[in-house]
């Protein structure tokens, strides 16, 4: 069972779609042993009867399982790739079996800070370090015990295309696509800092207490750090193009901001900010962040080529022209080394930056239509 949130929600309160796995102990890349572990995860169609039609979707940083659908009871928000998972759209659940778990280290209902230890108080400071992989080898074990031992495809883009690319160096007999989205081989230092920036404002605020406010129901969290640490992030999400042509230098409303007033992007990164508290647990946002931080596919694995050269499957790779935190020559690198494609990764053309691949939904389906297309062909 979670512990209560500090954003005023938990799913315990209203499951909505969810299901909840029950994994056992699971093993950490870094060392120990994470026991009862616990995945909360929504799927969507019909699983057919040779267990073949499965797709894996897997969410970015602050997403959860609940990719499809509208908001409502146990939903705060619509699913995040509604636009493209669903009856005759380019996940189309007429035809596959989408599984979308919420990652492990989350507080979307799977294990993390906020869910509670053996003991029966809340992790907390207490929760282990989590890699990228450690969050793959717990959805391998949510795969088995769904006795899906094949995916069509694996998709995801930011984090979730981090976990992609693990999922075909760590377990490549077990899918025959891949589309890494937004993302590169390793996480880098430009990336690196400006992540640990964010871990830092939510470390700093005095109400973090090293992360033993989750064990003070009373307590109110480090809201302050978190609304600064995701203005930071939504600024990198975004790009200076469409920022420059939504904002400029305006006002918000009627303030001055010669007077104390508040210019519209600031306004706009504040609400950000405000919207994410209400939903998302500050100790998860640290794991999470920190797991991207993690991220290297190359490591103790030969380097990043030898790594990406065990991948079997049909992968394609996709960046964005205007994404200023996985900049696309990144993915065109990944492309490169993967050898596919001619060596190019494929363009979402968009203003929007890095969330284009939640945004951009008709090039973003018709990429991954393409690839669902040839890997049904095959079937």
């Amino acid at each position: 069972m979670a512990a209560r949130q500090h954003g005023g929600w938990h799913p315990g309160d209203h499951p909505g779609r969810r299901q909840f796995a029950t994994l056992g102990a699971l093993p950490l890349e870094l060392g120990g042993v994470l026991p009862a572990v616990t995945l909360a995860y929504e799927t969507f169609g019909t699983l057919n009867r040779e267990h073949n039609n499965a797709v894996l979707v897997l969410h970015a940083l602050t997403g959860d399982s609940h990719v499809s659908g509208v908001a409502g009871e146990g939903h705060v928000s619509p699913g995040w790739w509604d636009q493209l998972v669903g009856p005759g759209k380019a996940i189309d659940t007429d035809r596959w079996f989408v599984l979308c778990p919420n990652v492990l280290g989350g507080c979307q209902g799977s294990t993390g800070p906020s869910s509670r230890h053996p003991d029966g108080e809340p992790w907390g400071a207490r929760f282990p370090i989590i890699t990228i992989r450690d969050q793959v080898a717990a959805e391998i074990l949510l795969a088995d015990q769904l006795s899906i031992h094949q995916f069509a495809a694996v998709l995801g883009g930011s984090m979730g295309g981090m976990r992609v690319l693990e999922w075909g160096i760590m377990a490549p007999e077990r899918m025959r696509g891949l589309a890494p989205i937004a993302v590169s081989a390793t996480a880098t230092s430009d990336q690196i800092g400006l992540q640990t920036m964010q871990i830092n404002m939510i470390r700093s605020d005095p109400a973090w207490q090293g992360g033993a406010y989750l064990c003070n129901p009373d307590a109110p969290g480090p809201t302050a750090g978190l609304m600064l640490a995701r203005q930071l992030a939504h600024w990198s999400y975004r790009s200076r193009e469409e920022f420059s042509l939504r904002f400029a230098r305006r006002a918000q409303g009627d303030e001055d901001p010669l007077r104390d007033g508040r210019f519209a992007v600031s306004s706009y990164l504040e609400y950000h900010g405000e919207k994410l508290v209400r939903r998302f647990d500050a100790a998860s946002y640290v794991t999470l962040t920190h797991a991207m931080n993690t991220h290297d596919v190359g490591r103790d694995r030969g380097g990043v080529s030898q790594a990406l050269a065990t991948i079997r499957a049909d992968v394609v790779v996709a960046g964005i022209d205007s994404d200023r935190l996985y900049p696309l020559e990144e993915q065109h690198a990944l492309a490169h080394q993967l050898h596919i494609h001619g060596d190019r990764a494929t363009v979402i053309r968009s203003p929007y930056g890095h969330d284009g691949f939640l945004i951009e939904a008709p090039q973003v389906g018709r990429i991954i239509g393409a690839l669902l297309t040839r890997i049904h062909n095959n079937l």
